[in-house]
This record gives structure tokens, sequence and C-alpha cells, in this order.
């Protein structure tokens, strides 16, 4: 009888089990991560900001969890966004240094990526916004033909990309593979080393500029904007600069819109509040504190217009929301904005030193929310220490889907965190700089000696070199003031080795 009774059980058991698999697929959430652009632990209203308000990016903090201790993998873009889609750290692999506009594909087709997972599990996947990781092969991209690999290949099933950035040529958008709006009678050229075209230059004709620039940023002049590199052809196709973060955003709803009956994954990678920083004319003067406070307040609106469309259609309580930045903030980079003189007290790194480019805790140290209202019920605050490298392994076992042996190497599963059921986070993580590494352990950090430059000539950012071991006591210093190497000789000893160890490990 109890044979019997077996028997006729395992069939019900196994049916359940089937149902059970196929409820939990069928709820699997929406995601969306607003991957914002030189925003500064301290840019945003929810972390502390008093000079601006950020009431759309504080929503998410309100109905979500706010990460104090969250780290983007460097402090500069390309890196950034190579770490959080591969879950590999960028350092370990030559050429994911900042692109340059016209750079072959860094990602290749056979590495697993955070796309691929979604695409995987049977979500419909977009990359809108911001890309700056290379498009085509190891000669870059043919801007006048197909245009690949690239997001499309990388798991992204559509795409509507800035190729690299919004100071750098070509000023164009690209929709899957081609060029949006380009006139086959006026082909696209591109040059990153000499002048090319009639089009003028911003060295040769500054008087058709509207707002200055370095060196380095004086090429091809679009839109009153001199940029760097020099481009040719592709006049219909340029982008107006005002309305770049409307245009991204309304894709991105587009996007929403089209896939509300399935699940979906949006790489939402904004452009603001990167140089050149021309928001639109509906914000000019509205922060009081120039351009870069003016796109602050277009990036909050525009977040909004997410959240408001994911209301709309009922997907709130189902689809999480990730809001972060590539790295920490710059003022002066490249362009006479008024960042620097109109910043009115405003603190962009909030209590830490560095930023952009720096290997001080605000070059990588930023916010960042998450909002899943079906499963985060309450608002919290975490100080767990998490990186956006762990994203795709976090991801995946959220929406119970497995990860390729050998994919995400550096990634480490930290859902319960993410979600606030945990704050127990990774025990150490390695942060980029322009110029070497650091590390930090259970709240020290070590950063290695470098002869290199203190300060980045030009944009007057704290690099975090110096000549000696730096050891600092992130629970009592914030801001990497008081340097501890020679009371703790010890403890500079074991970083020192982790940090090898690390680098040396094969992940």
């Amino acid at each position: 009888m109890k044979r019997k009774a077996l028997y006729l059980f395992t069939p019900l058991l196994l049916f359940t089990s089937y149902t059970t698999i196929w409820a939990q697929k069928t709820k699997r959430p929406n995601v969306v991560i607003i991957y914002s652009d030189d925003v500064g632990y301290g840019d945003v209203s929810c972390y502390g900001a008093t000079k601006i308000h950020t009431p759309n990016i504080d929503r998410l903090a309100k109905e979500g969890i706010m990460f104090t201790n969250a780290h983007a993998t460097s402090s500069t873009c390309t890196p950034s966004r190579y770490g959080l889609l591969t879950g590999q750290y960028p350092w370990r692999k030559q050429g994911t240094g900042i692109a340059a506009g016209d750079a072959g594909s860094i990602i290749k087709e056979d590495q697993f990526t955070l796309a691929d997972l979604f695409q995987k599990a049977g979500y419909q996947t977009a990359a809108i916004g911001k890309w700056h990781l290379g498009l085509g092969g190891a000669n870059g991209p043919d801007w006048n033909g197909d245009i690949k690999p690239g997001p499309n290949e990388l798991g992204f099933q559509y795409s509507f990309i800035i190729p690299a950035t919004p100071d750098r040529v070509p000023c164009v958008y690209v929709e899957n593979h081609k060029v949006k709006n380009l006139d086959p009678k006026d082909p696209i050229e591109v040059s990153y080393k000499d002048p090319i075209g009639t089009d003028p230059i911003g060295t040769a004709h500054p008087e058709q500029l509207t707002m200055k620039a370095d060196l380095q940023h004086s090429g091809t002049i679009i839109n009153g904007v001199s940029r760097i590199g020099y481009m040719k052809g592709g006049h219909k196709a340029y982008w107006n600069d005002e309305s770049m973060s409307d245009v991204i955003t309304s894709k991105a709803i587009e996007f929403i819109n089209n896939n509300k009956a399935h699940p979906f994954f949006l790489y939402f990678a904004i452009q603001d509040i990167h140089v050149p920083r021309v928001p639109n004319p509906r914000f000019k003067g509205k922060s009081g504190m120039g351009a870069r406070g003016d796109a602050i307040l277009e990036l909050d609106e525009n977040t909004g217009k997410i959240l408001k469309v994911l209301d709309s259609l009922k997907l709130t309580t189902n689809t999480i929301v990730i809001f972060s930045s590539d790295n920490g903030p710059v003022l002066n980079d490249g362009y006479e904005d008024g960042a620097v003189e109109m910043l009115n007290g405003h603190t962009p790194g909030g209590p830490y030193s560095g930023g952009k480019y720096s290997k001080l805790d605000a070059g990588t140290r930023v916010p960042t929310l998450i909002r899943w209202p079906g499963v985060i019920r309450t608002a919290k605050v975490s100080d767990a220490l998490i990186g956006q490298i762990d994203l795709i392994a976090s991801m995946a076992k959220i929406i119970n889907e497995q990860l390729p042996a050998n994919a995400a190497p550096d990634s480490k599963e930290l859902s319960d965190v993410l979600l606030g059921r945990s704050q127990k986070g990774r025990t150490s993580i390695v942060e980029q700089g322009m110029t070497g590494l650091a590390i930090i352990r259970d709240n020290w950090k070590y950063i290695p000696p470098h002869p290199g430059a203190t300060i980045m000539k030009g944009k007057n950012m704290l690099l975090g070199n110096a000549p000696f071991p730096q050891l600092y006591d992130l629970q009592n210093d914030r801001a990497e003031k008081n340097n501890l190497a020679k009371e703790y000789p010890e403890k500079v000893k074991e970083l020192s080795q982790l940090l090898t160890d690390i680098q040396q490990s094969k992940n």
C-alpha cells in the first residue's frame, strides 16, 4: 500500500513542483536600471544635498533601499559600464580604459553579459542611452553601414544609443545597427587625429561657440559646441543636445509600453549630467547652480517619467528599479559652463574626497537606490558594502536563472542584501581610479604608493596619489584626511597582500 501510495503521490508532486516553477517564472520581475552619468554621492537630496531638490529620485529612497556604501567598479565611465554588464573587474582586461569615439567593441560576443542573462530567462531586453563600450570590429564601426558588433550582439534585442559620449564625435544616435536619419548622400567620416571636412572647429572659430572649451574639446563644432575629435558628413543625423535627454527617455518609455505584457530588462543609461551640459531650455536657470545643476533637475524629471509610466501601466509593484551612477562627480570637465563658479555651497561628493578619475572614495562611492514594492515593503537604509559588479550574480539568483560556468567571475551573489533581507555585503572591494587601484576591507581603505600627480591637471580633481602607502579608517575618516599607514603597518601589509592576491587570481 505504501509503494502504491508513493506512485500516486509522485505525479502529484511533480505536477505541483512544475506548477510552482511555472508560477515563479511568470512572476519574474521587470528590471529597469537607470544609470546616470557623473552624478556624485552628494548630488541628490536623499543623500544630503540641500542646494538642490530631486523628488523623483528621492521617491526611490522612500519606497525602497538607499545604499550608503555602494560602488561603481571605477571612477571613469567605460570601465564602470564594462564591470556592470560583465561582472568582471575591468582592470583584468586590456583595452577597458576610457574608449575613443571610434573604438571597436570592448565586450566580445562570446562574453556573457547581464543582458544575456535576462534574454536567456525569456525577457525582452533593451539598451537605451549612452553606450561608450565601443562598436564594430577591431578597426571600429562602419558608420555608413551595419554597425556591429554592438549592444544587439551582447544580449540586447533593441538598442538606441549615443555611441560614446556627448562630447565626442560622431554626434549621432545609433538605433540597432544603423545611424538614425543618416543621408546616404552625406556619409560620415570620423577622425581622432587630424581635422577633416569643412565644418568649423573650435580652435579656428571660437566665435561660433556657445561655451568655451579646453583644447581637448576643441574639435568639430556641432550645435555650437566643439567636441573631442573631428567629423565630416552626417548632418541630417546630428542629435540636438537640448532635446537629448527627452529623446532618450521617450525611447525608454516606448520600450516599456511595447513590452508591458512581457518581462523586460531595460538598461537606461541616460547621459545626464555628463558634459557638455546643455539641458532643455525649460530647466535653464531653475537650479541656481548653472548648467550642471539644471542638468540634475533634468535627470530627476526624466527619472520621474520612467516611474510614472510604470505606475500608469500598473507595473510598479513587480518592477525592480535601480538608480545609480557610473562614477563620481566632476565640475570642470572640459567646458566653461559655470559649474565651478555657481556651485553655491553644494558638495557633489558629499562627505567624501575626490570624484571622477580619483582613487579617493567619491570616485566610486555613488548614490544607489533599489525599489521593488512587491518585495521591499518599507524604506530602508543599508550600509552594506556592495558593487555594481555584483548585479549580474545577484539578478541571476533573483530571477532563478543559472549563470554559465566562468561568467561574471568577480560578481558576488548579494540578492538578500539588494532586497533588504541582509546587511552582510562584501568583505572587500577593489576601486579603480585613472592611476591605479585601491582596496576597501571592513571599513579600512588602502591605496598603494604611486609617484604620479596628486591633482588632475585642468580639472582640479584629487587623484589619490602619493609616493607612500595610504591607509584610512573610513568609519571615522570618510574624507580620507588622516593617513594611518605608519600607525598600523600590519594592516597595510595585510591589505597590500589582499590586493595583490585579488589581482593575481584567475577570476
